[in-house]
């Protein structure tokens, strides 16, 4: 059985609707038993051995090798035949065809569904692992990444909120007013802290070591920045993010914006520098003798931010290995957050 390349697409006729299309949710249907497939799907076809051929717009027959180079379609390929292995049904995404809003190049069906069930399990990005991956293209697909000898690894990215637990019950902790705080260098001072300001509203840490029970607290200038709004400090806040800004820059206010929504939604930051973050976030905090390991590490970007896929593996893979989860804040200074979330995946 062959085929007829033209148009984008691979026409076959005989009785392929059954065999492929009914039995195994391959390509669209078309008049009669015909059918049309996408070129990754002519491929794998022609790779199984299915389609003996096929035939060019120049009348030459192509093999598999052959209609792969004429395709351009080795990523995909390669992505499409792992998830066929393991025993899903799927369908390149063509305008007027299998539409997908997210983006998507491949949407996976569930196990034992096809193309003719209203389901999905998985819309997939195809991309390669040098290639420059916007952070506005991620957000409720499946990262597929194919690095250069063909070794594949899937992320799975998904929009969430500020706070890991929705339903966690967080002792929201006020802070007193007016404290006696000063600016020196990186951080902040406060020289005669409560106990509680440490203790259950776990911001800086003891100038005096990590075992002190009393003495002055060390801040980060984002803390500051953000006790100074709420009146905590005896601080302007203009003054603390003007020294924000001269240490780090712009990204100063970014970080800052992220760190108030994180506390508004009742989640506790903390930095993330061991872990190469901006933050380490404990979703279900009450008091520091109290507290259970951090649950996600936070990274600040901006919305226009673009990944590369080796740095998100990165990521991702130390995340993992910590027990966390690793979320992006695509955070633009004068509007909103998007908190995307990326975790590793096996379909």
């Amino acid at each position: 059985m062959q085929g007829t390349f033209e148009g984008g697409t691979v026409r076959v006729g005989g009785d392929a609707r059954q065999r492929f299309y009914d039995a195994r949710g391959y390509g669209r249907p078309l008049d009669g038993n015909r059918i049309e497939l996408a070129p990754v799907e002519a491929a794998h076809l022609l790779f199984r051995g299915d389609l003996d051929g096929v035939v060019g717009p120049d009348g030459e027959t192509m093999a598999f090798r052959a209609f792969l180079t004429a395709a351009d379609a080795v990523l995909t390929f390669v992505v499409y035949k792992d998830l066929r292995d393991r025993g899903f049904y799927l369908s390149p995404t063509r305008e007027g065809w299998v539409d997908d809003p997210a983006g998507a190049d491949l949407v996976v069906y569930p196990r034992g569904k096809g193309p003719a069930d209203d389901e999905v399990a998985h819309r997939v990005r195809v991309a390669g692992e040098r290639e420059e991956i916007p952070a506005a293209d991620l957000g409720d697909v499946v990262l597929a990444v194919v690095d250069e000898e063909g070794e594949l690894t899937y992320f799975e990215t998904e929009r969430i909120g500020a706070a890991g637990d929705a339903d966690a019950e967080i002792d929201r902790y006020d802070p007193p007013t007016d404290l006696d705080a000063a600016l020196l260098a990186d951080r902040a001072v406060v020289w005669d802290p409560p106990a509680d300001l440490h203790d259950r509203g776990f911001y800086g840490q003891r100038l005096h070591g990590r075992n002190a029970e009393s003495g002055p607290l060390q801040l980060s200038l984002v803390e500051a920045a953000y006790l100074a709004r709420r009146g905590a400090l005896g601080l302007p806040e203009p003054r603390v993010v003007e020294r924000g800004r001269q240490v780090e820059g712009e990204r100063f206010d970014r970080r800052l914006r992220a760190y108030a929504a994180l506390r508004a939604a009742g989640s506790v930051p903390k930095s993330g520098f061991k872990f190469g973050a901006d933050f380490r976030t404990y979703d279900g905090f009450t008091t520091v003798s109290e507290m259970d390991h951090s649950t996600r590490l936070i990274r600040v970007v901006s919305p226009a931010h673009t990944f590369l896929p080796r740095d998100l593996s990165l990521d991702v893979r130390l995340a993992g290995g910590v027990r966390k989860r690793m979320v992006f804040a695509l955070t633009d200074v004068n509007e909103g957050i998007d908190w995307l979330s990326v975790a590793r995946l096996t379909p």
